[in-house]
């Protein structure tokens, strides 16, 4: 199992952002938490990141908790934010070798680099173009670009389409199936159900740090998935 968690708890004094969450995500699986703002998606996110510490239960990727392993599994994942940080004044092609350098990739060719950016779906003309004058769709590719390029076992995704136009989500959506198809393990935390049902292959739903529903995606259809998830959205 490429992530873990059990019985994760996340308390920030007397109230609890994450409830006893137990959730796994495999090889090749792309694993959509569905939930309102404050349901603890992010939470998540974090505590896989090792931005913050659990309060009770563990947190593992790869069979190492990540409290104990910083360094380790964060060399495994690459993470892609609502909003992917940038260096503006550097171009898509710069932006890529220099993060890639940070994390130690050991083929920053030129051309390895185009083919990376190419294969993310970075339009061939702005490569050398500064990312201070790129759509937010373009960027979440140079994200992408930066998982291919880090051969990351792991893809933590927090909101990733938000304020994208239904192209650049439809290709981003796109990108995100071809990785996991390539073995790839996936966890995003998404308010899109259509994107959730047609990416997925597993979707829980949180509610105030709990998840409160989980299926295979290819048991419900699209219509289920709004019916199950407005359900449990009332209280």
């Amino acid at each position: 199992m490429v992530l873990q968690a059990q019985g994760l708890v996340k308390r920030y004094g007397d109230f609890e952002a994450l409830r006893g969450l137990d959730l796994e995500v495999g090889a090749g699986e792309v694993f959509c938490l569905l939930g309102a703002n404050g349901a603890g998606k992010t939470t998540t996110i974090q505590l896989f990141l090792g931005f913050i510490e659990p309060s009770a239960g563990s947190a593992k990727i790869k069979g190492m908790e990540v409290r104990d392993h910083a360094l380790e599994t964060k060399r495994l994942l690459a993470y892609i934010p609502e909003n992917v940080m940038l260096y503006p004044n550097l171009t898509g092609l710069e932006n890529l070798e220099y993060f890639a350098t940070l994390a130690g990739c050991k083929d920053l060719s030129d051309d390895g680099l185009r083919a990376t950016l190419k294969r993310a779906g970075l339009p061939d003309d702005f490569v050398e173009r500064p990312v201070g004058n790129y759509s937010k769709g373009m960027r979440q590719k140079v994200g992408i670009a930066m998982a291919i390029q880090r051969q990351a076992e792991l893809l933590l995704l927090d909101e990733p389409t938000s304020g994208l136009d239904p192209k650049a989500s439809n290709e981003f959506s796109q990108l995100v199936a071809t990785l996991r198809d390539e073995g790839v393990a996936v966890l995003m935390a998404t308010h899109d159900l259509f994107r959730s049902r047609e990416v997925g292959t597993h979707i829980g739903i949180m509610k105030r740090g709990k998840l409160v529903a989980r299926f295979d995606a290819k048991d419900v259809s699209h219509n289920d998935l709004e019916r199950i998830y407005l359900e449990h959205m009332h209280d």
